[in-house]
């Protein structure tokens, strides 16, 4: 068999093997008798996924009296589950009633999932938005989540002010809520550090450091929606000029990109590389995999910081899926998440250890906190940092006194596109650049037109086609008419190859300059550095390759 054909076979064993994957299982029998069972669609990882089932069923026997079982899903990322959700409610959208468009209905089972528990809010807000569909030859839409139903007064009391930063902690109309809350932050290696002479990071603009130049692992922003978000909260905090200079400078000291976001703290863990941006429980669960039994973590190779006021903190919520088999059970389940008991699971000790065999007890006189895996998650009500914050694992750690308040811009589509041709597809010119750069400003005797044309051309941005032709410098003016050309899938594809050969021209630029092997621009030396407009004529003719 060729190996063409066996990625062929490959594609299609997964395409088929989806379906199969979100079926649920027989109900479970304890006693002869069924148990009732919750089917709940994830991304998260199998250590929480155990926590939660032994954990819901607990605290189901002590309020309800019967036993209660989850029975998991996990197709892949949350980007994943949603493609499947969608697929799966076109399939069913006969069995529902679209009388009020605003809030179709039907029969519970149309769905055979009960919620999703994980991901981000942007993720929940696309399930509240939710997939088009065709009926009877009329254009219906249908939400894939629904509103959970609570009190207000149940709400105020789980959550306080509906406030993180500059988030929430539940969708106003509770198509979904938060059960944890993710920072986006930096993971280290204080053995690297130590041997550069560099002290800990406590800002994002550390990692900026001309001294980190090839020693930081970031993940591809095209591929994770954690690394996207991570720096997208960095753009919006720093403003469009300051923010894509940062942005440019973090790359330019990368030595990798990885595909997934778990993976830098791996790279950081092992040594090679210094930092890297990580979501807060990889970077903390990566410190503790490789911290000795007994040594606190302060103390650990590997660190984890959440810089203060310049973290953006994120519900990561839980969804009751529309029209799902167990919609009483699924109230349940949010609530157990919510309550002392499943909130403690998130940042208590594990019950199983020294350290855990003295937490908090619990209505049934038992320690709070998982059994066996300490999730290093931070809960997401205000009242567990105000009762047990001593029993939690990372103690000093109240995300709702970090977060930063700057709002999203409305720049996150930018960075995929702009980031992986201005550094992740021009790595290696990236680093040449920057180390001429770096070199030159060093340098006392460099003429100072010449280190601005270097300065001008290593920060310069492309132009873009407007819908009429015109170029469109890329400012935050311009933005929304950019991002309108990217949504033609062809324009931006052709977009992105010119971007990408106009960055590598400039890179090539700033090194020959740096050589002295181009010419030093006369006065104005910003202005000598060319910016093509893309056409579609090859960019960047004439200019280095």
């Amino acid at each position: 068999m060729t190996v063409s054909r066996l990625g062929i076979f490959v594609l299609l064993a997964v395409i088929l093997g989806v379906p199969f994957a979100m079926r649920p299982r027989a109900a479970p029998r304890v006693g002869g008798a069924d148990v009732p069972t919750l089917v709940v669609v994830t991304p998260h990882v199998p250590q929480i996924q155990n926590e939660f089932s032994k954990g819901f069923d607990r605290w189901h026997r002590r309020e309800f009296g019967t036993p209660v079982a989850i029975d998991w899903r996990q197709p892949g990322g949350t980007s994943e589950i949603i493609k499947v959700l969608e697929a799966h409610y076109q399939a069913a959208a006969s069995a529902f009633d679209f009388s009020d468009p605003k809030n179709p209905t039907c029969p519970a089972g149309a769905c055979a999932y009960d919620i999703m528990f994980g991901g981000g809010s942007f993720d929940h807000g696309r399930l509240k938005t939710g997939t088009r569909v065709s009926v009877g030859g009329a254009d219906q839409s249908i939400p894939m989540s629904e509103p959970a139903g609570f009190e207000q007064a149940q709400l105020d009391e789980w959550f306080g002010e509906n406030t993180i930063g500059a988030g929430r902690l539940y969708d106003p109309d509770q198509f979904w809520l938060g059960t944890a809350v993710s920072g986006f932050g930096i993971v280290y290696n204080r053995d690297v550090l130590r041997e550069l002479g560099l002290p800990e990071p406590a800002s994002f603009r550390d990692l900026a450091r001309p001294e980190l130049r090839g020693r930081l692992t970031f993940a591809d922003p095209r591929q994770s929606g954690s690394a996207a978000t991570s720096l997208d909260a960095i753009l919006s905090r720093e403003g469009w000029d300051a923010g894509w200079r940062l942005l440019r400078e973090m790359c330019a000291n990368a030595r990798t990109f990885t595909n997934s976001s778990p993976k830098p703290p791996i790279d950081v863990s092992q040594g090679d590389s210094a930092a890297g941006l990580a979501i807060d429980f990889y970077g903390r669960g990566q410190a503790q995999a490789v911290t000795p039994p007994g040594v606190p973590p302060s103390e650990s190779r590997v660190g984890y910081v959440d810089p203060p006021g310049e973290t953006y903190i994120d519900a990561d919520p839980v969804s009751i899926l529309r029209g799902g088999p167990n919609p009483e059970l699924s109230r349940r389940f949010v609530r157990f998440c919510l309550s002392d008991e499943g909130q403690a699971l998130w940042q208590f000790h594990a019950t199983g250890t020294p350290a855990g065999a003295s937490n908090p007890r619990g209505p049934g006189g038992e320690p709070m906190g998982p059994e066996v895996n300490e999730l290093r998650r931070m809960p997401v009500r205000r009242a567990m940092y105000q009762r047990y914050a001593n029993a939690f694992v990372d103690r000093g750690v109240n995300p709702f006194e970090i977060a930063s308040t700057a709002k999203p811009a409305g720049w996150r589509s930018a960075i995929p596109i702009m980031m992986g041709a201005f550094a992740i597809d021009n790595a290696g010119p990236l680093r040449e650049a920057w180390a001429a750069l770096l070199a030159a400003r060093a340098n006392p005797a460099t003429d100072a037109t010449r280190l601005a044309a270097m300065e001008a051309a290593f920060y310069a941005f492309p132009t873009t086609p407007g819908p009429d032709g015109a170029p469109l410098a890329f400012t935050p003016e311009n933005y929304k008419a950019i991002s309108t050309v990217w949504r033609d899938r062809a324009a931006r594809a052709r977009c992105e190859i010119a971007y990408t050969r106009f960055f590598r021209a400039r890179y090539q630029e700033v090194v020959a300059l740096g050589t002295g092997q181009a010419a030093s621009p006369r006065a104005g030396g910003p202005q000598a550095v060319h910016t093509p407009i893309l056409t579609g004529v090859e960019p960047g003719a004439g200019a280095g390759r």
